[in-house]
């Protein structure tokens, strides 16, 4: 079993930042591969950011990629998702997600393919 927490939305106005953070549960955390999605009233649930079990291989989604970064610290059982030059179209909750893949190299960008969610945190941009 494993529960995720995520923390760190809010309000911004555009072209500002954020951390998100999730944090994990469970002792095989740290070998996972993790993912951060989106949903914005109204809309379909959107990919973001994935990472593997080591945080060296990370994948965006092109509406993202150069202004957001994916990490993970595996000791301290957290995965984060810096945000920077927010715009108000990335207004939405943000959920992330375990895989229960251990030290897979599978890069996952389908919701469905994920077995564990947080509740997910709201981030609003203001224009």
């Amino acid at each position: 079993q494993v529960q995720l927490v995520e923390s760190g939305g809010g309000l911004v106005q555009a072209g500002g930042s954020l951390r998100l953070s999730c944090a994990a549960s469970g002792r095989t955390f740290s070998t996972y591969p993790m993912g951060w999605f989106r949903q914005a009233p109204g809309k379909e649930r959107e990919f973001v950011a994935t990472i593997n079990w080591s945080g060296r291989t990370t994948y965006y989604a092109d509406s993202v990629k150069g202004r957001f970064t994916i990490s993970r610290d595996n000791p301290k059982n957290t995965v984060y998702l810096q945000m920077n030059s927010l715009k108000p179209e990335d207004t939405a909750v943000y959920s992330c997600a375990a895989k229960i893949d251990p030290y897979s190299g599978t890069i996952y960008m389908r919701g469905e393919s994920y077995d564990y969610w947080g509740q997910g945190t709201q981030v609003t941009v203001s224009s």
